[in-house]
């Protein structure tokens, strides 16, 4: 297969959504359908005892939620999928924010009884930032949910994005028949089954077809046909340039957990999601066809493997031909790299793979090289843009519970960061170290990874802070003076640089307002 035709297979998205809307149970039916597991789990069933696929860390087994992102790679009708599942709890926004510069599209998961909620906006705000195409995927169609008209609307309203839907429901709740494909022209009918795939499948060229009502029942399909001549008449035709533009979102109906409309998304997404696509760096645009490798680190994870203490960094291939073996330029390290261990996913399952296209998420085994953000290429001086880490909302100091385990807490920490997990700041005076994170869930996590993996105990004692504002001066001087009179509140983050820690929103109105000289910024990159 030739080099392009390599990059026209692929298909890189992640599917995100608010937390409990089903996205993980979406992501175990692709895979199920995709043929890279048998069985699938739920994730808070009491009567499976499999656990879902992709989420593996013990703390998600535990609470039934995703809090770091998986990669699982699989074929679908010879197209390579490579599927992102991200945290839905907001408390791990940031991690989901990055994951986002590594996909080409993206599913949203809506439940039909919720409907839209705030995290969902915010992550839709996150997509049109890149002009990311969306496919919206409303789940739970087997409990008795809201009116999907009703459910259009909102999404057109809340995620400010025009509509289209190519799937439409047959009943909903216990009267859940299955789902006409309005793209495809096929009614699907299904079995219930969260373990096991059972599809019948009928075409109607044209829905005045008497079989329909033998299929369906003469209400049904007198409601369907009503409904299908609507929405032809409502909504323009579904163009997949406007999508591709990101503005119009296809629209499929289903319930993931039962395997209803689940097949029709993904035989529809795999005819109209883009392949990889140009990325652009701090100096010029690099598209997927070029020859020369490139590709960026978005995410980190030590210990994905509780047997062997390890730490891999997720590499997004930009452009060219990544292969084993081969030395790259680490365009911030100090020498290149060679990586003879490299690894595709299936969540936690991995296997080495000898060379890699763009568009492929790979795992690069690193002894602490590597952080969130590098750039990779053949020789190249490039740095990829990145979403820049945020000012946390939460803050707390770091207390050591075990004076004998400080080398352990040291390094689970640093790790941690590393990762992203949340944000470390180390005050000039003092050496206090202060975590920073969008949410306090997070807290829990670094504790138990800690206690788990490092077998390192820590508290969190509660910080009165504002705010962690990235400082810098075009003149030294005066910068050296504002660090030596506010030292008390001077902290630096993971990379050194220099972060002043404000305690309310006025004391800091009123610093900036003192010292005009100095910039203040909100996020890391400036």
């Amino acid at each position: 297969m030739s080099f392009t035709q390599e990059i026209q297979k692929r298909r890189t998205f992640a599917i995100i959504a608010h937390p409990d809307a089903g996205k993980t149970t979406l992501t175990e039916k692709l895979l199920l359908f995709g043929g890279a597991i048998q069985t699938a789990g739920a994730v808070k069933s009491n009567k499976i005892d499999v656990a879902t696929k992709s989420d593996w860390m013990e703390i998600e087994k535990q609470r039934g939620i995703s809090v770091a992102t998986s990669v699982m790679g699989f074929e679908y009708k010879d197209i390579k999928i490579n599927l992102l599942d991200t945290p839905g709890h907001q408390d791990f926004a940031e991690d989901t924010y990055r994951t986002l510069t590594a996909v080409d599209s993206v599913i949203m998961v809506i439940d039909c009884v919720k409907g839209v909620e705030i995290q969902t906006e915010k992550l839709m705000e996150v997509c049109r930032m890149r002009n990311t195409p969306v496919i919206c995927f409303i789940n739970k169609l087997d409990r008795e949910g809201r009116d999907p008209y009703d459910l259009l609307d909102e999404v057109e309203e809340k995620l400010n994005i025009q509509v289209r839907p190519l799937s439409w429901p047959i009943g909903m709740g216990k009267s859940f028949k299955g789902v006409y494909n309005l793209y495809e022209k096929k009614l699907n009918l299904f079995t219930p089954s969260q373990r096991k795939l059972s599809d019948e499948r009928e075409e109607f060229e044209d829905l005045t077809d008497e079989r329909l009502d033998s299929i369906l029942g003469n209400s049904y399909a007198d409601q369907l046909r009503e409904d299908v001549e609507l929405i032809e008449g409502v909504y323009p035709d579904f163009d997949t340039k406007d999508y591709l533009e990101g503005k119009v979102a296809p629209v499929f109906f289903g319930s993931a957990v039962n395997n209803f409309g689940v097949n029709e998304m993904l035989d529809t997404f795999i005819r109209i999601a883009p392949a990889p696509k140009s990325r652009l760096t701090e100096s010029r645009e690099v598209t997927p066809e070029e020859k020369n490798f490139s590709g960026f680190i978005f995410k980190i994870h030590a210990n994905m493997d509780p047997n062997h203490r390890n730490r891999i960094a997720f590499l997004r291939i930009c452009s060219g031909r990544f292969e084993r073996n081969k030395p790259y330029n680490h365009v911030r390290g100090p020498k290149p790299l060679r990586f003879s261990n490299v690894t595709s996913f299936m969540a936690q399952d991995k296997e080495i793979i000898d060379e890699a296209f763009p568009g492929d998420i790979v795992g690069l085994y690193d002894t602490g090289n590597l952080k969130i953000g590098d750039t990779i290429t053949d020789g190249e001086e490039m740095t990829f843009k990145g979403i820049p880490s945020f000012s946390p909302e939460i803050f707390r100091e770091v207390i050591n519970k075990d004076a004998m385990k400080t080398k352990q807490m040291e390094k689970g920490l640093k790790q941690l960061m590393e990762e992203g997990v949340a944000q470390l700041f180390t005050f000039d005076m003092g050496s206090r170290r202060v975590v920073g994170t969008v949410g306090q869930l997070q807290f829990e996590v670094i504790q138990f990874r800690l206690k788990n993996e490092y077998n390192a105990t820590v508290e969190f004692a509660p910080m009165n802070l504002y705010k962690a504002c990235w400082i810098q001066s075009k003149d030294k001087k005066q910068l050296d003076e504002f660090v030596r009179s506010k030292n008390r509140h001077i902290a630096r983050d993971k990379d050194g640089k220099l972060v002043f820690m404000a305690e309310t929103k006025s004391w800091l109105q009123m610093v900036q307002d003192n010292y005009p000289e100095i910039e203040f910024h909100f996020t890391s990159e400036f």
